[in-house]
């Protein structure tokens, strides 16, 4: 049988009128700022008139470590969104916007696939409402501030060689990552070391996706630590006078996206911020919102469970008040395989052996999630290589682990293929059985939380910070930062900090490379190992392969 690609499935869509979408949800069309005909933002008028409604179910979707097998996490996100409505639940799906970065890097897109898209996938993966771009100047704009203050006078007496406001772009550009500013003489001020992240980095972004409204924004905006003076006294952004325009700047990007799947069911696209090196959440806007007008609401958080769930539930949860009613966590045979030590060239022969013993890293991410007292369900996102065999063993393993696995061909079929996925989701939502709580308590010490995180969730021995990390922690314990929590930045490939360590280590240890306090967002950052907060290209680039038809359509994005 012969597969369309994902961009010729999107582009046969048969899309509504964004008008029809947010009908569906009781959005009028006062409500709804229209983007084109098939995509709008959701007024603030409308978030703030839902408020005093109930919640409805808020079901997570996450995965194992991904591998180059591939797992399809938004895949199934979207499959099991549209399978609940087919099932007669009003469901909605909440998932990230895609960072331009990747997408011409390595990715290619960030819409699911097959059957189980979100659409318009093209605009959604490049420019879509322009958020990214309000984001990036936002920040650069604050930068420019900075610097502008420093070369009028310096009157806050910051000591340059202590700023640690960086610049940011949409783009993995590894040049950027380490610069010298201000060259050139007097004119052009003091010259000094900085650098550049990528905008999904940017704690802005994590500000936006945390944010509950413009004035929890410019609030959280005015937090920003910036610099330090000789003293070591922070100087905020609010001392900078940019919380102001920079909230302008991000007055339409605050509201979130609303757009449709492929058959036709709505969803909420906002936000960005990547998993490996940020909290890896859609934003707390669109959730809140879609729970107060969907009995159902669909949301996935980035790359494995040991990095975007643990953010999710840390983080998220924690700031927004939030419980998910169930866990999906999506595993494939391949990657199971590809764990279990089979090459990426031999995944399509039958390997049941391999499968089982692949199984652990599955096994340690159901039970990393039960002990947030959350129900799992897996979800196989089935690929049409998979053999039966290598199904059951997937489905015998999970049952020992106390959680049950369940076959989605989403990918093929659309809700049709979700649709056992759904019924087992909507059981456990509505038993009413999940008792989440966080890992830690907000009173914890920092490197206590941090110790948390690498024992309970990465299975690391211990956790390696040389003295200047912990005299920074407790520095920030003493001004008033303490109860924050842990945002870790790791490799995505693996429990440990080593991308090639697959399946569930033990025995290794958690190096931290470098702390920042994003105090705006609310977290700690914690770098660990060699992962980089501006990634840059790979050898081939997705661009070079990324181009305009004789038709005039995209080509090659996904």
């Amino acid at each position: 049988m012969a597969y369309k690609t994902d961009i010729e499935i999107a582009r046969a869509a048969n899309k509504l009128p964004i008008q029809e979408i947010g009908a569906k949800l009781g959005i009028g069309t006062d409500d709804l700022l229209p983007y084109g005909h098939d995509k709008a933002k959701v007024s603030q008028r409308f978030i703030d008139s839902v408020q005093d409604r109930p919640n409805g179910k808020l079901i997570l979707v996450t995965a194992i470590n991904p591998t180059p097998a591939g797992e399809g996490k938004t895949t199934t996100t979207v499959g099991l969104g549209d399978g609940l409505n087919r099932i007669g639940k009003k469901a909605a799906v909440c998932i990230r916007e895609a960072s331009l970065g990747p997408n011409f890097g390595m990715k290619g897109g960030a819409a699911g696939g097959g059957m189980a898209q979100i659409v318009p996938m093209e605009e959604m993966n490049l420019h879509f409402t322009g958020d990214f771009h309000a984001i990036t100047s936002a920040h650069n704009l604050l930068s420019a501030m900075l610097d502008n203050h420093i070369y009028w006078g310096n009157s806050l007496e910051i000591d340059i060689r202590r700023v640690v406001w960086r610049r940011v772009l949409d783009m993995n550009d590894r040049a950027l990552r380490q610069i010298n500013v201000s060259l050139g003489g007097v004119a052009n001020g003091f010259p000094r070391e900085t650098g550049f992240d990528i905008t999904v980095a940017s704690e802005v972004m994590a500000i936006l996706c945390l944010a509950k409204n413009l004035k929890d924004l410019q609030s959280r905006l005015g937090d920003m630590i910036v610099a330090y003076r000789r003293d070591r006294s922070p100087v905020y952004c609010r001392d900078i006078k940019a919380d102001g325009a920079m909230t302008v700047l991000l007055k339409d990007a605050m509201q979130p996206n609303l757009v449709q799947t492929l058959e036709n069911n709505p969803a909420f696209v906002h936000g960005g911020p990547f998993a490996n090196i940020a909290h890896g959440c859609n934003s707390v806007t669109a959730t809140t919102t879609a729970l107060k007008i969907a009995d159902y609401v669909v949301t996935e958080a980035g790359f494995g469970a040991d990095l975007g769930a643990e953010k999710f539930l840390n983080i998220k949860c924690r700031k927004a008040g939030l419980a998910p009613d169930c866990v999906v966590l999506v595993a494939t045979v391949r990657a199971m395989k590809m764990n279990g030590g089979v090459a990426k060239a031999d995944l399509g022969a039958e390997n049941v052996d391999a499968v089982k013993s692949g199984c652990a890293n599955l096994g340690r991410h159901i039970g990393n999630l039960k002990s947030f007292g959350v129900p799992v369900v897996v979800a196989i996102n089935h690929f049409v290589t998979d053999t039966e065999a290598e199904i059951q063993a997937v489905k015998d393993y999970v049952k020992t682990q106390g959680s049950e696995a369940i076959l989605s061909q989403h990918w093929e079929f659309g809700s049709k293929g979700s649709e056992a996925l759904a019924k087992k989701v909507a059981e456990v939502a509505e038993s009413g059985i999940s008792n989440f709580a966080p890992l830690y308590p907000d009173e914890m010490k920092l490197l206590d939380k941090i110790n948390v995180i690498a024992k309970r969730i990465y299975h690391a021995d211990e956790v390696l910070a040389d003295q200047k990390i912990r005299t920074q922690l407790k520095e920030w314990e003493e001004q008033g930062y303490g109860n924050l929590p842990i945002c870790m930045a790791k490799t995505q490939y693996s429990f440990t900090t080593d991308p090639e360590r697959r399946g569930a280590p033990t025995g290794h240890s958690v190096p931290v490379r470098e702390v920042r306090l994003s105090a705006g967002a609310g977290f700690v950052v914690v770098i660990c190992g060699e992962i980089m907060t501006m990634p840059g290209l790979p050898r081939v680039p997705s661009a070079e392969s990324i181009m305009l038809n004789a038709e005039g359509q995209i080509e090659g994005l996904f």
